[in-house]
């Protein structure tokens, strides 16, 4: 017979559509410099050909990998929700991180809005706490609905009594 309690329902909030989009873009952006770094190294400089070049086909085979596969199932499994209770988050790929922040606990609600996630229309929300291991961040989120969230966050979190730490 299992005693341990059970798992908290996940948080209902998916993250915007357009974020798998924002994922693979930046992650070709990423893969084009590191893998044009490490090509222009291979090109000019001939010595370094031997370990170059398969260090180079194997980090084109991960990059390509990478963007087709960790986007959308980054989309499929992260989630987040507010609440006037507390604000929770799951992440994860082989392993999920279930994040439950109550509001009493919270020091500052930021938003981080990128030059590639304004493109998107896209915005992060950061959520911290005393404890490092408590923070919260929420990428992916539209930017409207980061908006209204931290509003939200911010009007509960001034009325909720509480020490923050």
């Amino acid at each position: 017979m299992n005693n341990s309690p059970p798992l908290p329902r996940p948080p209902r909030r998916p993250l915007d559509r357009r974020f798998v989009l924002w994922r693979t873009v930046d992650t070709l952006i990423w893969a084009t410099v590191v893998l044009g770094a490490l090509g222009a190294v291979w090109f000019f400089a001939e010595v370094t050909r031997p370990w170059v070049g398969p260090v180079l086909i194997v980090l084109a085979v991960v990059y390509a990998v990478h963007v087709a596969v960790m986007p959308s199932w980054r989309y499929r499994v992260h989630r987040w929700e507010t609440t006037d209770d507390a604000v929770y988050a799951l992440t994860g790929w082989l392993t999920h991180k279930w994040q439950i922040v109550p509001i009493s606990r919270i020091q500052s609600i930021d938003t981080e809005i990128g030059p590639l996630q304004r493109m998107f229309g896209l915005a992060t929300i950061t959520v911290t706490t005393a404890s490092s291991e408590g923070n919260i961040e929420i990428e992916g989120v539209s930017a409207a609905d980061a908006a209204d969230a931290v509003d939200r966050l911010r009007e509960v979190t001034a009325t909720t009594v509480g020490d923050a730490t």
